[in-house]
């Protein structure tokens, strides 16, 4: 097992261009082993380019990057060896059973007959499948199908995995056990690289987080930290009479240390208050002192989905 602080995946200055058009404008990416990398971006940030190139199904026009220690230019074949890939369609045959999907992925990746059959079971079991090892893959529910794929690129036990947008088009029970699948491969170590249009996925499977636009890494850290770069936490008051918002300001003057919104038809305030609970404490004194009843008082930390349109001027999808 690899080191927890090296680099299982490493991207220096990427770039790709298609058609006179820069894809990529000079990538960093820094991977630890055992972790994983969620990739956020809107459409056409180059999110999927990105994973191409590291999983070497495209070649890079600039920059190096090397997967599980090998520069996936020049020793492509001993990168492939290590790695698995799970795009945003089932990379497996319709007409097979489940069983048969994952025994021919086995004996093309040279296991033997009977070692691709005995990982083809251990695959079915953890990922529930068994009830649905005979049945064709054309029978299955999308959820099953996205279950399946994933199993398949556990066939050759890779160090790096890549999920290009795994979960589209699930329903939210099938994405959260797609989830829970996704710790335990990093429990075991494995090492994953993530594109995701969910940003809540992002903030609940990765250790860091890299935001890409227009080619470029604008963004990158823990969630926390990249929450942080929107701004502080926020109390969110809205007061039962509208119209005496002029004097919950009045009220709550002294306290407000950052942006104000306001609404007046609604009669709700956003403001930032030093002393963390001790402020939202000292607020809500302040207007009970002042005689104004409110009807929500809550706290609210910026999101993901703040920081996605703060940093690329999109919303997320």
């Amino acid at each position: 097992m690899r080191a927890h602080s090296e680099a299982a995946i490493e991207a220096v200055g990427l770039r790709k261009s298609h058609q006179d058009r820069e894809v990529l404008c000079g990538i960093d990416l820094h991977v630890p082993a055992g972790t994983v990398l969620g990739l956020l971006g809107p459409n056409g940030a180059g999110k999927t380019t990105t994973v191409r190139i590291l999983s070497t199904l495209l070649r890079l026009d600039g920059g190096r990057a090397s997967v599980a220690g090998f520069d996936v230019s020049s020793r492509p074949v001993q990168v492939r060896r290590r790695i698995g890939l799970s795009g945003q369609y089932a990379a497996v045959d319709e007409e097979l059973t489940g069983r048969e999907n994952l025994v021919l992925l086995g004996r093309l990746l040279h296991l033997g007959g009977r070692a691709a059959r005995a990982r083809a079971e251990e695959l079915l079991s953890r990922f529930g499948l068994e009830d649905a090892a005979e049945r064709p893959l054309r029978t299955y529910s999308g959820g099953m199908r996205r279950r399946l794929d994933l199993a398949s690129t556990l066939v050759g036990r890779p160090e790096v995995i890549f999920l290009d947008e795994p979960t589209t088009g699930l329903d939210p029970s099938s994405r959260l056990a797609l989830w829970e699948l996704v710790r335990e491969l990093v429990a075991d170590g494995v090492t994953l690289l993530l594109t995701t249009q969910y940003l809540e996925e992002a903030d609940s499977l990765a250790d860091r987080i890299a935001v890409l636009a227009k080619g470029r890494v604008v963004a990158e850290g823990t969630a926390d930290e990249l929450k942080r770069k929107v701004g502080q936490e926020r109390l969110e008051i809205t007061l039962a009479t509208p119209a005496l918002l002029p004097q919950a300001l009045s009220a709550l003057s002294g306290l407000i240390t950052g942006e104000l919104s306001r609404d007046q038809r609604k009669g709700a305030l956003g403001i930032q208050l030093a002393d963390g609970l001790a402020g939202v404490a000292a607020a809500a004194e302040a207007l009970h002192q002042a005689g104004i009843e409110v009807t929500e008082f809550a706290q609210r930390r910026p999101s993901l989905d703040d920081v996605f349109l703060s940093l690329t001027g999109h919303q997320a999808s």
